[in-house]
């Protein structure tokens, strides 16, 4: 399916953008890991080996402009091509709009909203090139229905998701496709951590009455970059158990 395809997962240590690296690569694509410290991804790195595909780690800062574009000029000179982009490094700093502090408002929107800018920017001018490519965002049904306790976090997914719909259209003339994807909630250690009466109330509100995987999520992504969703794009699919339609 993704055989001779590159694909650039950003955030890929651990949870979901690990297993989006997993399922591209289980699927023929060799995987450029990107994260804020190389050695984070060593636990990626040995999985996409395994799975029989090339692997290439960059230590990246995503909201470092500057940083980010040579990040992206070295991959284009490593492996020749970039085919997928996958936009899914993100921070939550939760708290209540009258305690949350300009730091953390800030971080929140600069990890999340301008570093999807700045890599959708740096990989725009090598797909353009190639008159070809895949971009995914990874949002959040936050960034649609809102959550309190979470406005920087929802604020920066809401504007992800705004981003998506105009670079979707910038770039469809250079058959250059732009989509993102809103998981509700997935498994993880947080959620692992949470107590029973918490994630009671949780799945309440998911009318499939269980937590997302990492899995679930990376098998959408998998599926709007690769061809099957060639005459799809600017769209956001909730990945959500029901708990947004």
């Amino acid at each position: 399916m993704f055989e001779g395809k590159i694909a650039v997962v950003t955030g890929a240590a651990r949870g979901i953008g690990q297993a989006i690296a997993f399922n591209l690569a289980s699927k023929g694509a060799d995987i450029v890991l990107c994260d804020i410290k190389a050695e984070w991804l060593t636990e990626t790195a040995e999985g996409v080996k395994k799975l029989g595909r090339k692997v290439y780690c960059f230590e990246l800062d995503v909201t470092n402009t500057a940083a980010v574009q040579n990040v992206f000029n070295d991959i284009a000179a490593e492996t020749g091509r970039i085919d997928i982009l996958i936009n899914n490094a993100g921070i939550t700093r939760d708290g209540l709009l009258m305690r949350m502090s300009e730091e953390d408002w800030d971080a929140v929107l600069t990890v999340n909203l301008k570093g999807t800018f700045a890599c959708t920017k740096a990989v725009s001018r090598t797909m353009m090139k190639q008159r070809s490519g895949s971009i995914v965002n990874i949002a959040s049904v936050i960034g649609i229905m809102g959550n309190a306790g979470q406005a920087n976090y929802a604020a920066s997914k809401g504007g992800v998701i705004a981003f998506t719909k105009s670079i979707a259209k910038e770039l469809a003339s250079r058959n250059i496709r732009v989509n993102a994807v809103a998981p509700g909630f997935i498994a993880s250690k947080m959620t692992d951590a949470l107590s029973d009466e918490v994630k009671g109330k949780m799945l309440d509100v998911i009318p499939l009455a269980r937590f997302g995987q990492p899995e679930d999520v990376a098998n959408v992504v998998s599926f709007l970059a690769g061809d099957q969703s060639a005459y799809i794009t600017g769209v956001v699919i909730n990945i959500s158990g029901g708990m947004v339609m």
